[in-house]
């Protein structure tokens, strides 16, 4: 498929721009472009800001927007080595809608949770097993040399008169 932007579609699994838009999509990416909106930062900066992330899953989530050009790597010849990471012009162009998700995450949260809570509400109300129904009169005793229901078990103890009572239940 063309790379053309008039002949792109994200909806079709073999354009690039899905590719993309999976990478500029992505949590971390997402946190690394908006760490970076003030200016360069060092790797270990990066790791103290972004809560969560793990060395690895780092240095990948950098290393592809470094691929993708939405961020420049600069190592400067010092030791120890510096290595500081900024937005370039492409990536700065992310700026804004990084900022408006950001924006929308921290002022729906309250939303999103009480909607979350509903729908596990929802969910376990409908997992859970109807109520046990009660009969309005005792079970009727079984007839001698007729076999029980199978939902039925005998209860020991509660004989009368030689039958066995039994108990609906396991």
């Amino acid at each position: 498929m063309s790379t053309d932007a008039d002949q792109a579609d994200v909806y079709d699994s073999d354009c690039p721009s899905r590719q993309v838009l999976d990478r500029i999509g992505d949590t971390w990416s997402v946190l690394i472009v908006g760490a970076l909106a003030r200016g360069p930062r060092r790797y270990s900066e990066l790791a103290a800001r972004i809560h969560g992330i793990s060395p690895k899953m780092l240095t990948q989530t950098l290393r592809g927007l470094e691929r993708d050009g939405m961020i420049s790597r600069t190592v400067f010849p010092v030791v120890p080595p510096r290595v500081d990471y900024a937005l370039t012009d492409l990536g700065s162009s992310l700026l804004g809608l990084v900022s408006a998700l950001e924006t929308w995450a921290e002022g729906h949260i309250g939303d999103v949770a009480r909607a979350r809570a509903a729908y596990d509400l929802r969910a376990a109300t409908a997992a859970a097993p109807p109520p046990a129904r009660r009969r309005s009169s005792p079970p009727a005793s079984p007839r001698p040399g007729s076999r029980p229901d199978p939902g039925m078990r005998p209860v020991p103890g509660a004989s009368r008169s030689g039958e066995k009572a039994v108990i609906a239940g396991k």
